[in-house]
């Protein structure tokens, strides 16, 4: 946030997806130190109640029931990943009806998740291992055979696939998140992104997020402005 000039206190909500500790573990921490409400599910907050002191303020959400964040309206839906009640979202800005996707930890594309991700004007989408490295990672097997199982995660190949299917004349830019240090290359996640949208005629920009470092600030309506005109006219091909 620092890198980004953004304070601490200009955060209204913190939206917790599922109890796994790389999502959770300083959710806590943060929101009693800066006063940040924090919303999850009834599943997620018994699954990790550990983290809460009775300090901080939570506030409970359900798949599948839109709420809002001061102008913004959250979608979210269940996922098949392997935790207590997980969930991925589409976050709608009211006034310019712009759509966000958010979604890691998949485990496998539903008809669900398609349906909440359709008619995006952005993706953040998990693309998270090369399915040969995952079994030369250092892992045990049981690892292994979880992260590349139905309620695990995305490979590149898979998420490259989810994308095609959800791509549409709005989707200006896609965001490659939840890479793998060990089973996966930031430029292996790229190329397999942008080799499999070049083939449906995408024109819009592939960004791959890095575990310790934040993007560029995205400015999305700018880029469905510029990316429609010659967007539209290939997609309807």
């Amino acid at each position: 946030m620092k890198a980004m000039g953004v304070a601490p206190e200009e955060i209204d909500l913190v939206v917790l997806t599922h109890e796994h500790t790389d999502h959770v573990r300083g959710a806590g921490v943060f929101a009693r130190a800066h006063g940040t409400p924090l919303a999850l599910t009834d599943g997620t907050l018994a699954a990790c109640g550990k983290l809460f002191r009775g300090q901080e303020t939570l506030r409970t959400y359900r798949p599948g029931r839109p709420f809002e964040v001061g102008d913004l309206v959250v979608e979210p839906f269940a996922t098949v990943h392997d935790a207590a009640d997980p969930v991925a979202m589409a976050v709608v800005e009211g006034a310019s009806g712009l759509r966000l996707g958010v979604a890691t930890d998949l485990g496998r594309p539903t008809a669900l998740a398609r349906h909440v991700l359709a008619e995006c004007d952005a993706l953040i989408v998990e693309s998270n291992h090369d399915e040969a490295l995952v079994w030369s990672a250092p892992y045990p097997p049981q690892v292994k055979a979880r992260i590349a199982s139905s309620h695990g995660h995305l490979s590149n190949r898979a998420a490259a696939e989810l994308v095609c299917e959800l791509l549409g004349p709005r989707l200006a830019v896609v965001v490659l998140a939840h890479l793998s240090a060990e089973s996966n290359r930031p430029g292996l996640a790229e190329r397999t992104m942008r080799s499999a949208l070049a083939r449906r005629g995408y024109l819009g920009d592939v960004l791959v997020a890095s575990p310790t470092d934040p993007t560029e600030m995205i400015d999305l309506a700018k880029l469905r402005s510029a990316s429609r005109g010659e967007q539209l006219p290939l997609l309807e091909r």
